[in-house]
């Protein structure tokens, strides 16, 4: 029985640049509209957003109906925490706030298969077709076409960034520049010199690792994360997207409201309705 490849490693493989689009709500439509809107993934999250599993499930359900990957960020935990987005179908997880290579090689023997590490054996759910894929087919796929991609956001990750990028068994490392910018003072300024050198210490350590590194969204100009090795590219987030969107409407509706004639005027609304 076929098992599904990874779309944004295989565009990775390709020199492609694969796009993600973060999800923080959390009806699985929203990740069909993006899929249909040509996102190569989505990015779900179990850190920041109260997703339950059930809820996960069916979002990931979504992303596989329409073939795109679907990334968890996963919430600080245990093994169980880490292989069950990979059991309900997810392509691959997200490991926040990981500061040291001991804690990547961690992850890497909770996650990974025989030879890479020890995950424990099931394949008696969707990632394994319900025990109807060979198991040798199953172990192989699970290792080469599921994505690991460990989050770097304080100095003191950075400080160890080369030591954890040199650890074999995941694919890439994203940096998170809200929370690395708030470490060291200057919270949400993106383009502040010491956030900014950080950004491409992270993408440079992952590519001579022979990693992709990943953009938590367009926060620099595009060539120059390019070049700097980022592959995986943020491109926004749903919330970000209705608000944006609501916004620009309502501007047209009080523009319009503007332009009309004196006396069609509505009197003016108090700012506090």
């Amino acid at each position: 029985m076929t098992l599904r490849p990874s779309r944004v490693l295989q565009l990775i493989r390709a020199g492609q640049f694969p796009t993600v689009l973060k999800i923080n709500l959390a009806d699985p439509r929203v990740i069909e509209i993006a899929a249909l809107a040509g996102a190569d993934s989505v990015w779900l999250c179990n850190e920041h957003v109260p997703n339950d599993w059930v809820g996960l499930e069916n979002q990931i359900r979504a992303g596989r109906v329409h073939n795109i990957d679907t990334l968890v960020r996963v919430g600080r935990g245990s093994y169980s925490d880490y292989i069950r987005p990979f059991e309900a179908g997810a392509t691959g997880i997200i490991v926040p706030h990981v500061a040291s290579a001991q804690e990547a090689r961690q992850i890497v023997d909770w996650v990974r298969f025989h030879p890479v590490g020890r995950r424990a054996l099931d394949g008696g759910n969707i990632d394994g077709n319900f025990c109807l894929t060979p198991l040798a087919d199953y172990l192989h796929h699970s290792n080469t076409e599921r994505i690991v991609i460990l989050q770097i956001e304080s100095p003191e990750a950075l400080s160890q960034v080369e030591e954890i990028a040199a650890v074999p068994g995941f694919d890439g490392f994203l940096f998170g520049p809200g929370d690395f910018s708030h470490r060291v003072g200057k919270a949400g300024q993106l383009d502040a010199p010491e956030v900014v050198a950080a950004r491409k210490r992270v993408a440079a350590a992952a590519v001579k690792a022979g990693k992709f590194a990943m953009t938590a969204g367009l926060i620099a100009p595009f060539a120059e994360l390019a070049a700097e090795g980022h592959r995986l590219i943020g491109i926004g987030a749903d919330v970000v997207g209705v608000a944006s969107y609501v916004k620009q409407r309502l501007e047209l509706v009080h523009n319009h409201i503007a332009a009309l004639p004196d006396g069609s005027k509505p009197p003016a609304r108090s700012p506090y309705v």
